[in-house]
């Protein structure tokens, strides 16, 4: 496996192994002590710690409220600076719930020694409350 280090090379691999299903390389792009902030009121809303649980928990706990075989990701554009990239992307998806998932997002990936250590992600959380989790309160 080719080892990637430039910071803009290493958010576009990761963003285009999600796209992909390629859980070798969603893995390997995280630093094993990276942390994932979602802010909001959601279940998912926190600091994520640790590659292990930003991938099982956290990712990985979008797959059952997904209709299998329906998501698709497009990375809009990048912008790097040093170790920081700004990536932004849209997520589409059937949901369980029989909805569709359909947000802009923006994610700021902090890339060091090429795996990603802190990603910050900011999306619509109105519409991944309605859509994703219809059932949460929202206060």
């Amino acid at each position: 496996m080719t080892t990637v280090t430039d910071p803009r090379a290493v958010v576009i691999r990761y963003v285009e192994a999600v796209r992909d299903g390629d859980a070798d390389v969603v893995h390997d792009s995280f630093a094993e002590d990276a942390t994932w902030h979602y802010p909001g009121d959601l279940p998912i809303s926190k600091v994520w710690h640790g590659r292990d649980r930003i991938i099982g928990e956290f990712l990985g706990g979008m797959g059952p409220i997904l209709v299998p075989g329906t998501l698709e990701i497009e990375l809009i554009s990048t912008i790097a600076e040093g170790d920081r990239v700004v990536a932004e992307w849209t997520s589409r998806a059937r949901t369980v719930y029989g909805g569709d998932y359909d947000n802009r997002c923006l994610g700021i990936y902090t890339v060091r020694d090429g795996k990603i250590t802190s990603v910050v992600e900011y999306a619509d959380t109105r519409h991944v409350a309605a859509v994703l989790f219809p059932e949460h309160d929202v206060r």
